[in-house]
Formats: structure tokens, sequence, C-alpha cells
């Protein structure tokens, strides 16, 4: 199979997904099986949302919107010019994906088909419904994909490399089961906003989406602020309000009222607004509703700190700070080419 049968079967697995770009799903014609998918995959919507409470019709929308303004042509194309694809020669690649944000593994499933390998992949039990699914349609639009996509539930055999995403302390335990293959092992990241207090209204609400969307599950999602002393959060909170109805979401509302209790009870220190909670701390990973901040004193200083904590660091949100910062509302918007932990996962498959 060619790059180019390659990238046209993802580009109409896009066509395919483009049904569900808004909440309200739109049949289109010339969809190639239509017929016998697109109702499917709408079941497999809803088994997703009513498995994990997480995964909200909305959520599961704007995953899918990433996929398709990604899945075609020109951007695949954009993509894969980059790299020789020529000379590497067929493995299977095993794929061990988290479950914390809808089709978060997605990426690691298309660079490994699109690099010509095969794919064995163990889901998380959290999101287990969307992919097995869209890669049944990807057989039946590219039927030379077949044999080269399967799922495992149990005991991962006959591999020649592995990507592997989890926590840190799972990490460990990938490092060393893992030790005599090829890897990618990934851990633990949180995304930061570096803010000046000359932000503008819609910059503000804009990081609102970097730390608000996914109830802020992702690795991707702002975690925690570094903010020059004398912050005024006004501005901020203000800024915020446009994601107040969240608060009306259970899930989210029983973890902002557990964790908004464990700060009282334990007088920590913190400002809130009845949705979303602030504390200053060191940590880059804070629970669900809240948010860390840090003070800094010079700019300079701070770039020199984040350098030395590049690897829990996987976004800085930004302007004007670094030459790699991701614009104020991007974080869940990347380009096929934003690589996961700066890892280039296509180089890392072509070298096998």
């Amino acid at each position: 199979m060619t790059l180019e049968q390659r990238i046209n079967a993802f580009t109409k697995l896009g066509a395919f997904i483009s049904q569900f770009s808004s909440e309200e799903f739109k049949k289109h014609i010339n969809i190639p099986h239509n017929d016998l998918f697109y109702d499917g995959f709408k079941h497999q919507i809803k088994l997703a949302q009513e498995y994990n409470g997480w995964f909200t019709k909305t959520n599961i929308v704007f995953a899918l919107n990433g996929w398709i303004n990604s899945l075609t042509a020109n951007q695949l194309t954009k993509w894969t010019s980059s790299y020789n694809f020529t000379e590497n020669t067929s493995q299977n690649v095993a794929i061990i994906m988290a479950g914390n944000i809808p089709l978060v593994g997605f990426h690691d499933f298309i660079s490994v088909l699109i690099s010509g390998h095969s794919v064995l992949v163990k889901q998380s039990s959290n999101d287990k419904h969307l992919l097995p699914f869209l890669a049944k349609y990807l057989e039946h639009v590219e039927p030379e994909f077949k044999g080269k996509i399967s799922f495992t539930e149990g005991k991962m055999e006959n591999f020649d490399a592995v990507i592997a995403t989890g926590s840190s302390n799972t990490a460990r335990y990938f490092e060393y089961y893992f030790k005599d293959k090829p890897s990618i092992i990934r851990k633990n990241r949180n995304s930061i906003a570096v803010l000046t207090g000359n932000e503008s209204h819609e910059e503000l609400e804009n990081l609102s989406e970097d730390i608000f969307r996914y109830y802020g599950l992702g690795c991707r999602n702002v975690s925690k602020l570094f903010l020059p002393k004398d912050y005024n959060f006004d501005a901020f909170f203000k800024a915020m309000y446009k994601w107040n109805p969240i608060i009306n979401e259970s899930k989210y509302a029983n973890n902002y009222d557990y964790n908004k209790a464990v700060y009282i009870m334990s007088e920590f220190a913190m400002l809130e607004n009845g949705f979303l909670m602030i504390k200053e701390d060191q940590s880059f990973a804070s629970p669900i509703a809240t948010v860390f901040y840090e003070y800094y004193d010079d700019i300079n200083s701070l770039k020199n700190i984040l350098k030395d904590d590049s690897e829990k660091i996987q976004c800085i949100v930004a302007k004007d700070f670094i030459e790699s910062e991701v614009n104020f509302g991007s974080t869940q918007k990347p380009e096929l080419w934003d690589y996961a932990d700066n890892v280039d996962t296509i180089t890392f498959l072509l070298n096998l």
C-alpha cells in the first residue's frame, strides 16, 4: 500500500467523521459505506457517553472536530511531506492508550498506520467505543488495512516496538517491561500559562478554553498559572465566567465541592468564584475545578526555571514569551505535527 493510498483512506475517514461535527448530527451524501456505518457510529458515541460520565456529547464532538480539521488531504500531505517513507519495512507496533479524553490515542494510531506499519492497540477501559468502530470504517474504505489493525484486552504479544502512555508510576513499569523493545514511554505532564497582567479580555477568555475544555483532564489543559507580583485577579475571573454553566454538571460539581471542602478544612488560602478555585502552589498538576498559581519576579529567570522543568510540561500558553509557546485558546487544537512530549513519533516509527 502506498503513502498516497493511506492518505486517501484517512481523508475519507475525515469526511465520514465530518457528519458528527455538531451536536445535531447530519448525514451527508456521497460518503462511502455510509449506510453501513453512520447509525453505528451514532450508537458508539451514545455508548461512550453512557460508559464514561466525563465523555459528554459536547466533548466528544469537540474531539471529533479536531480530527475533521486534521484528516484532510492538504493537512495529511503537509504532515507527511517532511519524511521519507520509502525505505522503512513494516513492523508491528503496540500502542497502550490513555483514556482521559475522547480518542486521546488516535494520533499514535494514525501515525503507526501512515508510516506503513501494523498496529496492535490496547485501549483504556475509559475510552473503548469510538476507535474500534473508526478502524472498521478505515478497513472498508481501504481494504489493504485489513490485517494491519488489531485490538486486545489481554497480554500484548508479537510486537516489535511500543508506544505507551500512562502516569509517571505506570511509566516505570512500562520502562522495565519493554526494556528490550524500541519504545516511546509517556509520563504525566501538565500545561501552564504565563501571564503578564496586560492580557486582553479576549486572550483571557480564550485561556478559559485551555483550562475548562474536557474538564481539565487532558495533559494539554492549563493547570497552573505563572503570574507577576501583585497580579489583579479581577480580569481573570471575569474572563472565566463564560464557563460558569460547568458547575451544573454533576461529576464536575462533585469534584468542586470535594476539593473546596478539603481546602477549607486544611485552612488553605484560595480564591474561588463558585465554579473554579485558584490556589498558590508549586505543583504543576492541580485537581479538577482547581488551577494552581505561582508568582515570578523576573521573566528571564522564569524561562530558566521552566526549562529545568521541561519534562513536566506539555504546553506553555503565553504571548511573546518563548518561541514554542501556544496561543491562548489553542492547547486542545494541536496540529498533526504537534507531537506529545515533543517526541517526533513519525521519526521514531520510520527508524524501526
